[in-house]
């Protein structure tokens, strides 16, 4: 049995930027993620794609990851997203993570050049051998064009280093049939907000959530009855801010979380090109929903 990196929510982090996005603004980001922790999330995913990992250079991640790992000082684990289409570049940055100290690697699997299954397993294989801290696999076909099989979730579990899945396909069954496979050797955390509860009813042990950074606290409840087996609880939380976790997908993520704390704060929180502001239309309808739960 391996041992859960973490049980209940993450919040997948943004990255703010300065008001030109130019640089990144690691005060603000450093409090943050010192208040994620302060209202009871979990543990903390940092460059991952809601932090716009995709624009970032090799210098800001790797001081994002030491700013959140000083941030979190052993309260929570710091998961850092290393994934990239070319393995040994993956190794490189996953390497590069675990100098800073992080608990564990996010690693997506390859896009645009895409791979077979028998790539799948190979690519993971090639990578948790010259690593020593868990990898989370992070499978969201909707981004990649590539999409993890439930048999393929089951062979990359033989692997020691390799100890969890984000599953964001949004296929409750095949969530289901990870877990009914894998047992506890590969923990399932659903990577969309709308399903928290029913993938944690079918075994899974969580969420990387992306509403985590408007309602830590919420998410955190949410996953806490699931795990406690109190469905009717986690399933009325999770319809009371249903309409929130709809709204921060009414465009790409992450334009929608960043527009919710550009309010919340009152502060800019610019996006780099190819990301562009929300849309005026779509900024009003996630204001109202941020009005309706007193957010803002």
């Amino acid at each position: 049995m391996k041992q859960h990196i973490f049980s209940g929510s993450a919040t997948a982090l943004i990255t703010p930027f300065s008001a030109d996005g130019k640089d990144v603004d690691y005060s603000f980001f450093e409090e943050f993620a010192d208040e994620q922790i302060r209202r009871h999330t979990d543990a903390l995913v940092v460059a991952g794609t809601t932090g716009e990992s995709p624009v970032l250079s090799k210098e800001e991640k790797r001081n994002l990851i030491a700013c959140c790992v000083q941030t979190a000082a052993n309260r929570v684990p710091v998961i850092a997203g290393t994934g990239s289409n070319d393995t040994a570049q993956a190794v490189r940055k996953s390497n590069d993570a675990e100098k800073q100290g992080v608990d564990a690697l996010l690693i997506v699997t390859p896009y645009y050049n895409k791979c077979t299954q028998q790539g799948l397993i190979d690519h993971y294989f090639f990578i948790a051998d010259r690593v020593s801290t868990p990898i989370i696999v992070y499978n969201v076909p909707s981004r990649t064009g590539v999409d993890l099989t439930p048999e393929t979730c089951k062979a990359l579990s033989e692997h020691k280093n390799i100890c969890a899945v984000k599953e964001a396909s949004g296929n409750l069954a095949k969530a289901g049939a990870i877990t009914a496979l894998c047992g506890d050797s590969l923990a399932v955390y659903s990577g969309n907000d709308d399903v928290t509860v029913p993938v944690m009813s079918v075994g899974g042990k969580g969420v990387i959530s992306v509403a985590g950074n408007i309602i830590p606290e919420t998410m955190h409840e949410i996953t806490k009855a699931a795990i406690k087996n109190d469905s009717q609880k986690a399933a009325a939380l999770q319809a009371q801010v249903l309409d929130l976790m709809q709204a921060l997908f009414l465009e790409v993520n992450p334009i929608p979380v960043k527009s919710a704390v550009e309010m919340l704060y009152s502060m800019p929180q610019a996006l780099r090109l190819p990301l562009t502001g929300m849309s005026e239309k779509n900024r009003k309808v996630l204001q109202t929903v941020l009005e309706r739960h007193s957010l803002i």
